[in-house]
C-alpha cells in the first residue's frame, strides 16, 4: 500500500505579498491556474494505490485545505485524512507522526510517499514512473529520495552526492552524502561532475523501516513524536494534537534527523520537470515571454522594458525604462525588486512583523471557515467590509463593546439574529446592530451570500469580538 503524505506548511516569505501567514504559498495560483496544493493533490491521487491521502497542515488552515480539495477533486472517492499541527515543527516531527499513524492503522509494510505541497511538476508521466522506481527501492529496504538533475549552478539548494547503482535497471543509486548549499564555484563543480542532484525533499519509505531507522538516528525525536501521538485525539478523518505536547518536539528536518544518518538510502534521479517556486525569480521564469523577455499577468503596460515580470492584480501597472525587475501588486501592498535580489523579499516580511504590520499576516481579503471578507475602507471612525458567506456558513454568536454594525444584503438571503430577534434579509434589505448587542449571521441557502458591513466606532480590532457560540470551535 502506497499512501501519499502531503506536507502543506511553511511561510513562503520569499513570495510576499501574495504568500502571507494566513494564506501561504501552497494556496498560490501560479499563472492563474490551480493552486500549488491542488496540483499536488492531483499528483498524489494518481500515484496512490490505496484509498487514502494524508495531509499535514496547520490547524488554522484546515478549512482552507478542505475548500481547496473540494475545488480540486469534487467527486473523488479517495479518503482525505488530516494531521493538524497547532504550531510548526519542521518535517521530521510531521513525517514521524504520519508514520506512527499509518503504522497503527495499516502495519509496518505500508509505504509513505512524502510530497511537499508547494512544488510545481508538469510531467505527470515521468513523475509516476519515478514513483514506481522509488517504491521498488523501498521494497528492497531503502529509504528513498528523489534527486533533481541540476540545470545550472544553483547555490540556494542542498545537493545529494550519488554513488553506485543499486538496482538491475539502473534507476536508483546509493546516496554517498547530503551536501549543504554550496558556494558558486562548488556548485559549478557539482554541475560539471554529473554526480550531484538537487535535494527535492520528496521521499518514499515503508513506515516500519523509517521508524526502525529513526529509533537509531534520532531516538529523542521519535520518542517525542510517540508521546505526542499517544496524547492526540484520533478521529476517522483527522488527528489533532495537544498544543503543549506538540510544541515540545524538536524543531528538526527529516534530512538532519534521519536521512543524513541512515545506512540504506538511495536516490532516484528524476525524469520529470521540477520547481520549488522558491522566489519571484523562479515564478518570473515560468511560461512564455514576449520578444523583449517580459512576462506579465493582468493589465500591464511595458515601455522600453526588458526581461521584467509584472503581476498587476486588479489595477493597471506600467513599467517604463527598466530591465530585470519584478513588480507584484497585491492590492494592499506592492513589491518592486530586481530579479537577482528576489530572495531577499523575506527581509521585508521580517520588518513588517517587527512593525506589527497586518500586511505580514493578512490580505485585504481574509478567509474564514464560514467564507471570507474583503476590507473596502479602514478609517479611524469606520470600517467597511464586503462579506461572502458560503452555503451553510454561520458566523459566531457574538457582540462588540466598541463598535456598532450595519448589514446590507447585496445578493442572496441572510438569516440574522439581533438581540432576541431572528429574521431573514433579502437583497437590498439591511439591519442595524447596536453596541453590546448579541448578533449572528447565517446563510441558510445553497448559494453564496454577499453583503456589505459598515462598522462605526473608535476601535475595530479582532479582539473586540466576544464569541458566545461558534460552529467552528473558535474561542
Amino acid at each position: 500500500m502506497l499512501i501519499p503524505l502531503i506536507l502543506s506548511g511553511g511561510a513562503g516569505t520569499r513570495l510576499w505579498p501574495v504568500s502571507r501567514h494566513s494564506y501561504p504559498k501552497p494556496f498560490m495560483r501560479v499563472s492563474g491556474q490551480a493552486s500549488l496544493l491542488g496540483r499536488t493533490v492531483r499528483r498524489a491521487v494518481e500515484c496512490a494505490d490505496g484509498a487514502e491521502v494524508i495531509t499535514v497542515t496547520a490547524e488554522a488552515q484546515h478549512f482552507l485545505t478542505l475548500d481547496e480539495y473540494a475545488r480540486t477533486l469534487p467527486k473523488a472517492s479517495i479518503e482525505h485524512r488530516f494531521l493538524l499541527e497547532p504550531v510548526g515543527r519542521n518535517t521530521a516531527p510531521a513525517i514521524l507522526l504520519a508514520a506512527l499513524d499509518v503504522q497503527a492503522r495499516h502495519g509496518d509494510k505500508a509505504k509513505l510517499l512524502v510530497l511537499p505541497a508547494d512544488h510545481l511538476i508538469e510531467n505527470m508521466q515521468g513523475f509516476a514512473g519515478d514513483v514506481r522506481r522509488a517504491v521498488e527501492l523501498a521494497d528492497m529496504g531503502f529509504l528513498v529520495t528523489f534527486g533533481i538533475r541540476p540545470t545550472h549552478p544553483e547555490t540556494g539548494f542542498g545537493y545529494i552526492h550519488a554513488g553506485a547503482v543499486v538496482d538491475p535497471d539502473g534507476a536508483g543509486r546509493l546516496i554517498e552524502a547530503f551536501v549543504e548549499k554550496p558556494d558558486r564555484q562548488t556548485a559549478e563543480q557539482y554541475l560539471a561532475s554529473g554526480e550531484y542532484f538537487w535535494n527535492a525533499g520528496m521521499f518514499c519509505f515503508p513506515v516500519g523501516t523509517l521508524l526502525e531507522v529513526a529509533a537509531r538516528t534520532c531516538p529523542d525525536v521519535l520518542d517525542a513524536a510517540r508521546r505526542c501521538y499517544q496524547s492526540a485525539t484520533v478521529e476517522p478523518l483527522r488527528v489533532t494534537f495537544d498544543r503543549e505536547c506538540f510544541a515540545s518536539q524538536p524543531d528538526i528536518s527529516i534530512d538532519y534527523a534521519v536521512m543524513e544518518r541512515a545506512d540504506r538510502r538511495a536516490v532516484v534521479p528524476a525524469n520529470f520537470d521540477w520547481s520549488d517556486i522558491g522566489s519571484w525569480k523562479a515564478i518570473s521564469e515560468l511560461g512564455d515571454a514576449d520578444p523583449a523577455g517580459n512576462r506579465t499577468h493582468g493589465h500591464a503596460i511595458l515601455v522600453d522594458a526588458n526581461h521584467c515580470y509584472v503581476e498587476a492584480g486588479s489595477r493597471t501597472v506600467a513599467v517604463v525604462g527598466l530591465d530585470d525587475v519584478i513588480v507584484v501588486d497585491a492590492g494592499d501592498a506592492v513589491l518592486v525588486s530586481s530579479r537577482e535580489h528576489s530572495q531577499s523579499v523575506k527581509q521585508v516580511v521580517t520588518q513588517l512583523r517587527a512593525d506589527d504590520h497586518s500586511a505580514a499576516i493578512h490580505h485585504l481579503t481574509v478567509h474564514r471557515p464560514w467564507g471570507s471578507y474583503t476590507v473596502l475602507e479602514d478609517g479611524d471612525d469606520c470600517k467597511v467590509k464586503r462579506l461572502t458567506v458560503k452555503p451553510g456558513g454561520v458566523l459566531s454568536l457574538q457582540k462588540h463593546f466598541r463598535r456598532s454594525e450595519h448589514w446590507t444584503v447585496v445578493s442572496g438571503t441572510a438569516k440574522v439574529r439581533v438581540g432576541a430577534q431572528e429574521f431573514l434579509l433579502e437583497r437590498n434589505q439591511s439591519t442595524y446592530i447596536p453596541v453590546d448587542t448579541l448578533h449572528r449571521l447565517e446563510n441558510p441557502t445553497e448559494h453564496d451570500l454577499h453583503l456589505i458591513e459598515v462598522q462605526c466606532g473608535d476601535y475595530f480590532g479582532e479582539d473586540d469580538i466576544v464569541r458566545l457560540e461558534d460552529k467552528y470551535g473558535r474561542s
